[in-house]
């Protein structure tokens, strides 16, 4: 009960531009008492950062207007915005990519495709 406890009401933006990942991703951790909101683009998930202030984001890489990388930075640049934890959701898998993002400002690198057991044990530590 504890552990339910601790996710119950956290707040998380998932920002992929497949429409399929966000809905897998959303399935999976909205049956954890997550609250969940998506972003389609850079621009979008930007905005929705601002907008909604979650508790933590899963950023895909490869996006339009803005990649994930970029918009990272710019949050992690913000007053405010430091602190949310942002984890590198991404098909990238090649050398040196997991690197990028962290030195873009993400906490943690998964890969995709997503591992649906895995991915609520992945995520766990970083939502307190």
């Amino acid at each position: 009960m504890g552990e339910s406890t601790s996710r119950e009401g956290k707040r998380i933006l998932v920002v992929d531009d497949n429409q399929d990942n966000r809905e897998l991703v959303v399935k999976i951790l909205g049956k954890r008492g997550y609250i969940l909101f998506e972003a389609v683009d850079g621009q979008d998930a930007l905005d929705r950062a601002l907008a909604e202030h979650p508790d933590l984001i899963l950023m895909d890489i490869s996006l339009p207007k803005m990649d994930g990388y970029e918009v990272t930075r710019r949050l992690k640049g913000m007053d405010g915005y430091k602190d949310i934890p942002i984890i590198a959701l991404t098909a990238h898998a090649m050398k040196g990519d997991r690197e990028k993002a962290l030195k873009a400002g993400c906490c943690d690198y998964i890969s995709k495709p997503i591992n649906i057991r895995e991915l609520p044990r992945q995520i766990a530590g970083w939502v307190r």
